[in-house]
């Protein structure tokens, strides 16, 4: 059996990729989740590398669970951002052993996934929003875009007054018939206030209502859910199964949108679906920037039976995440015909930027030799 050797981390602020080598020598690489990544890396080098090393490289559910165990004065969403880096590691790492892409180790096969382009933007004019997706609609074939609604955790202050009675019209008329259109409120709706704007989703047919109230309050999304007929989503942010049974059982949302990342890595998210697939309910990940979460997504997705109708894919570019550049060598979100590619490669398929690892902070732990 192989075992963990070394764990690596190349970190900034916003991006922490995860090097795991094994006693033969053999790689696979690893992201925790975006954001405070800087931090993040630093618990995964305090409280999960520890108990990864001298480990079976190839056992990964068990070894996550094991981790969780021993760290258990400390559950949270750190934990399982740094989880991930594991996690999404072991799995690259059983790919290229395999040869085979992780798709494939899921059950399913490499193929190409509709997209939906998913803007980012708030401080954006309804018109301006409206001319770009039409530029993308017609450029690179998309047929399903998300844009956003109401501020985030808004408290029912829109971005500016009125933004959201004229954003919805202007953009969902600019696009036309055929096109799926989504909407993004994170968070940021009374449950009054919710049921009102969904109202106006459902006369520009919109399909999709995504954390239109705090989405801590589980109930109160159970109440604008029951009140529409748009699909009302959620789920990104939640990271305890607890939660997320209760979420399914209650069935306060009518799609579940774990985020691999945020979620502590594959093995987790998996075990959402499957409580989501027991249930009859569709699950369409959160994967909002460029990075490994994307590609994780889009192998998750390919295997999975209650895969929803498409993948989110970042429209911004570096006026908005300048971050996420240079990240991959090649583009593995190249889209044609409003869909993308399943990396076929071993493992994730893709390969990491040298040179952005030259630029990012490093760290190491290893077994003694």
């Amino acid at each position: 059996m192989p075992k963990i050797a070394s764990l690596e981390t190349f970190s900034n602020e916003f991006v922490c990729f995860v090097r795991l080598t094994t006693d033969s020598g053999a790689v696979g690489w690893g992201q925790t989740s975006t954001y405070n990544a800087d931090i993040t890396a630093q618990v995964f080098h305090r409280q999960v590398a520890p108990w990864a090393l001298g480990a079976d490289a190839l056992v990964i559910d068990e070894l996550v669970e094991r981790i969780q165990e021993r760290e258990h004065k400390y559950p949270g969403s750190y934990r399982c951002r740094a989880l991930a880096g594991l996690d999404t590691a072991m799995w690259d790492l059983r790919g290229k052993i395999e040869r085979k892409p992780v798709v494939e180790l899921l059950g399913g096969t490499p193929r190409r996934l509709r997209a939906y382009a998913s803007s980012m933007k708030r401080d954006i004019t309804p018109a301006d929003e409206a001319a770009r997706f039409v530029r993308l609609r017609d450029e690179l074939g998309f047929d399903a875009f998300k844009w956003r609604v109401a501020a985030e955790c808004g408290r029912d202050i829109d971005e500016w007054p009125g933004r959201t009675e004229d954003v919805v019209p202007v953009v969902a008329r600019a696009l036309g018939d055929g096109i799926a259109k989504l909407v993004d409120a994170n968070s940021g709706f009374s449950v009054r206030r919710a049921i009102e704007v969904g109202r106006l989703l459902e006369a520009e047919g919109i399909e999709h209502y995504e954390e239109p109230v705090p989405y801590w309050q589980l109930e109160d999304t159970r109440e604008v859910s029951e009140a529409l007929s748009v699909a009302v989503t959620g789920g990104e942010q939640d990271w305890d199964l607890a939660t997320w049974q209760r979420m399914i059982d209650m069935r306060a949302v009518d799609v579940v949108q774990p985020d691999v990342m945020y979620m502590g890595g594959i093995g987790r998210t998996l075990r959402v679906v499957a409580m989501a697939a027991a249930a009859g309910i569709p699950v369409t990940p959160h994967s909002a920037n460029l990075s490994l979460v994307t590609v994780c997504t889009m192998h998750l997705l390919g295997a999975i039976p209650n895969a929803g109708r498409y993948l989110e894919l970042s429209i911004e570019g570096p006026d908005y995440y300048p971050w996420q550049e240079g990240l991959f060598l090649g583009d593995p979100f190249a889209v044609s015909d409003g869909s993308v590619s399943i990396p076929a490669g071993p493992g994730w398929g893709v390969e990491v930027n040298p040179a952005w690892l030259e630029r990012a902070t490093y760290q190491r732990s290893a077994l003694v030799d």
